[in-house]
């Protein structure tokens, strides 16, 4: 079952229809060619974006960065915790952070959304729950704890544009089992999971534009910077 659902969800069409994070991640990076990946974990989308010629996969957890490594999904890996970074400014064209700002104490996530600013030429990019999802640690990796929530209120008041991912939030809990792993069930709310998660699919395209109401949130924020006279 979770095979077939993972076909569907990389078809093309489908996934233009349901704006899954894979989708609207390439949307967002089509005109850029380097990108930092902070948390880049073990699996990021960004192997889904062919094009980038520049990546830098920044990853505290070991397993998870080799597991990457091993795929070959980024140029370049750093082993390295999110409060010891530091790039030149305007050092490529997109930050992301993918699922990750929720794992960071509120004060070091707002510091580091002030450095992705100076780094991006372009845009900011960020894939989080919307608000506080309780969840403990996963894969013996203690840095899987959530330590804050963003939700939509607060990321729109630091200039992002949020669109709504993984259906309503009524229907989604803290990951159910000791590994995210890559099963899409994982953190379906009601049994049988199947079952939810298809009607979760199906309001999909009602929540992306209600964030308010939804999972997750997927945000971006355009780099605007004043221009030498």
């Amino acid at each position: 079952m979770n095979t077939l659902i993972r076909k569907l969800y990389h078809h093309p069409f489908l996934a233009a229809i349901m704006h899954t994070l894979v989708h609207e991640l390439q949307k967002e990076l089509h005109d850029c060619k380097s990108v930092i990946d902070l948390g880049c974990g073990p699996n990021s989308p960004l192997q889904y974006c062919p094009w980038i010629e520049d990546s830098i996969g920044v990853e505290a957890f070991v397993p998870y960065l080799e597991q990457s490594r091993a795929k070959n999904i980024h140029t370049e890996y750093l082993n390295a915790r999110l409060e010891t970074l530091d790039f030149p400014d305007k050092s490529v064209d997109a930050v992301i952070l993918i699922d990750v700002l929720e794992h960071l104490p509120e004060e070091l996530g707002y510091q580091i959304l002030e450095k992705t600013e100076r780094w991006a030429r372009k845009k900011v990019i960020v894939s989080s729950p919307n608000g506080f999802i309780e969840q403990s640690a996963l894969d013996d990796n203690e840095l899987q704890k959530h330590l804050s929530g963003w939700d939509y209120a607060r990321m729109k008041s630091l200039g992002f544009r949020c669109r709504g991912m993984a259906g309503p939030k009524w229907l989604r809990q803290e990951v159910d089992g000791g590994t995210m792993g890559d099963d899409l069930l994982v953190s379906i709310r009601f049994r049988p999971r199947a079952l939810w998660f298809v009607m979760s699919t199906l309001l999909q395209p009602i929540t992306f534009f209600i964030p308010c109401v939804a999972f997750s949130l997927f945000s971006r924020k355009m780099i605007i910077r004043e221009r030498c006279h």
